[in-house]
């Protein structure tokens, strides 16, 4: 029985050992190939041509019904006066409408008086395609009843070819990067392994100015939109000879 069990241990170490060494040859027989992973950027600097509008109406009132009900009349105002604007009905959309319980406080003392109140919030995202009107566009929302501005986003229409352009731009960053690593270590790259890239579509506004200004003197709400940073970053696999 000692002797069987040695040749089945014998036997198992042979087996782990050639595994190990299958593990460092290709299918081939060949050594494994060396490789060399970069990453690479490449940036397209864009003036935007539309922004995107959070806007809402926030009320408050002893009950729920009261409150929904002003709410309701308020934002119909605001809606109506934005495409009234001239905005398409196709770039107003609501994005939230909520109400909740909250509790009412003495204006004198400040506490709490045990009685609850009901607020109302209704949010509205649209989307301007003319930036020259926006600053007129908020201060018309405003006076219709919008009491709640959260955002102002930029972006750009059309960016198809600039990010193509960008991504060109982000190989030859990352071949760049390879060769220079390569040739300090006395190698050279050779051809790609593997390759894949992450497009950064969400802009960096940069608020330094350049895209050209929409503010006008009859706007109350100066808007300066800027320039607009889209990057591009390749994940790139070279193997090395």
């Amino acid at each position: 029985m000692k002797t069987k069990s040695l040749i089945v241990i014998t036997v198992a170490v042979l087996a782990l050992l050639m595994s190990a060494c299958a593990s460092t040859v290709s299918p081939a027989g060949q050594p494994a190939v060396r490789t060399l992973s970069v990453s690479g950027n490449g940036q397209a600097y864009l003036a935007p041509d539309i922004a995107s509008i959070y806007l809402g109406v926030h009320t408050e009132n002893e009950t729920a019904a009261d409150a929904v009900a002003e709410n309701t009349a308020q934002t119909q105002k605001v809606i109506q006066a934005i495409t009234d604007f001239g905005i398409d009905a196709k770039d107003v959309r609501t994005t939230n409408f909520s109400i909740w319980p909250m509790d009412k406080f003495d204006p004198v003392s400040g506490r709490p008086t045990g009685e609850k109140m009901y607020a109302v919030d209704n949010t509205v995202y649209v989307t301007v395609r003319d930036l020259d009107t926006l600053g007129d566009l908020l201060d018309t929302v405003v006076q219709a009843g919008a009491n709640t501005v959260n955002s102002v986003q930029f972006d750009v229409a059309e960016k198809t070819e600039a990010l193509k352009q960008a991504r060109a731009d982000a190989v030859k960053d990352a071949e760049s990067q390879a060769q220079a690593l390569a040739e300090a270590t006395g190698l050279s790259i050779g051809e790609i392994q593997s390759i894949s890239f992450v497009d950064n579509q969400y802009p960096i506004f940069d608020g330094k100015g350049g895209g050209g200004g929409v503010a006008s003197e009859a706007a109350a709400v100066p808007i300066q939109p800027g320039q607009l940073t889209f990057t591009v970053t390749v994940n790139v696999t070279y193997a090395l000879k």
